[in-house]
């Protein structure tokens, strides 16, 4: 994206961020102005990292967040919730945002909730979904020092028509990995799923995924292997896909890692059938992001899975590794 097209949108979004924060309800030409350049708003595409658990969506959000532009928070996981309190009639400001306030990953953000607020108050009565998002990673970002934003939540894989109507700029990159490495990972994390579980569950988000990516404008697929294994031209394409200039800094996400992750410094509730982590289990999970990408942990199921479980996984999931171009089972 060339320097004036990037100065241009940014302009206009200033503009228009003007007009909401002096929103008035007793001003219908207002109302009419700030309408006529929404329809024409210049949004930067946003990044939309999606997957399985274990398949490197944490090692591209970092590899991501380190472009001088660009930030992406910790796990959002509030979307839905959002979109389903406006389908049920609950759109006041206050709110829409203790739906946001009370999911259990909210501290990751480390945001005061009174600036966010205060702004979808001045927005009534047009707020809506996509005003909320756009507002929510939009104070993230200026947090960060960037002007443009983009998320990493695995689970949203199968929501994403759901999102591209809330926010039509969304952009999906849908990591994938060889489901026996990931059964491997989540051995080593001591999740307590059996290999049977793992194959269905990776089985099911991936064809989830696909299906949803079915209705939706812009969508590409990246492959854990590759990106490890030759990260540029992989960070290239996506770079493309989201119309923002190639930085190399993003090569060197690793050492700014733990000053990201630290985020991540307080534990995390069980809720329902979700399981609670410490604050130091969630910093070990994600540990080898403070080290160049590492092609070690491919193909690791071969010296990893017993013969027993590589059987049981090619039982469950054999046809769609095939259809990956994964390795057959040895």
């Amino acid at each position: 994206m060339s320097e004036e097209k990037g100065g241009w949108r940014r302009r206009r979004e200033r503009e228009l961020h003007k007009l909401e924060l002096e929103a008035d309800r007793e001003a219908p030409w207002l109302r009419r102005r700030r309408r006529r350049l929404d329809r024409n708003r210049p949004r930067f595409p946003a990044p939309f990292v999606v997957g399985m658990t274990r398949s490197g969506t944490t090692l591209l959000r970092l590899m991501l967040d380190s472009h001088p532009e660009l930030a992406i928070p910790p796990e959002t996981h509030f979307i839905p919730e959002v979109i389903q309190a406006f389908n049920e009639g609950r759109t006041e400001p206050e709110q829409v945002v203790a739906v946001m306030t009370e999911n259990r990953r909210w501290p990751d953000f480390h945001l005061d909730p009174e600036p966010l607020l205060r702004e979808l108050r001045a927005l009534r009565p047009l707020i809506s979904p996509g005003t909320v998002f756009r507002t929510f990673y939009r104070l993230y970002a200026e947090g960060q020092g960037k002007p443009r934003w983009g998320d990493k939540t695995p689970g949203y894989g199968p929501k994403l028509r759901r999102i591209e109507r809330a926010l039509p700029e969304a952009r999906f990159v849908h990591m994938i990995r060889d489901g026996r490495d990931v059964a491997v990972s989540l051995e080593r994390r001591k999740s307590g799923l059996s290999t049977d579980e793992v194959a269905r569950r990776w089985r099911h988000r991936i064809r989830g995924t696909r299906e949803a990516a079915e209705g939706v404008e812009h969508y590409i697929e990246i492959r854990y292997e590759d990106l490890v294994a030759d990260p540029e031209p992989v960070l290239r394409r996506i770079c493309d896909l989201i119309e923002l200039d190639y930085d190399p800094a993003m090569l060197s996400y690793y050492e700014r890692s733990s000053e990201r992750l630290s985020e991540l410094d307080q534990p995390l509730r069980a809720e329902g059938s979700k399981r609670g982590l410490t604050a130091k289990s969630r910093q070990q999970a994600h540990a080898l992001t403070a080290e160049p990408p590492r092609t070690d942990r491919v193909g690791g199921w071969k010296v990893s899975l017993s013969p027993e479980d590589v059987a049981i996984f090619d039982d469950y999931a054999g046809k769609l590794l095939a259809e990956l171009g994964y390795d057959p089972p040895q």
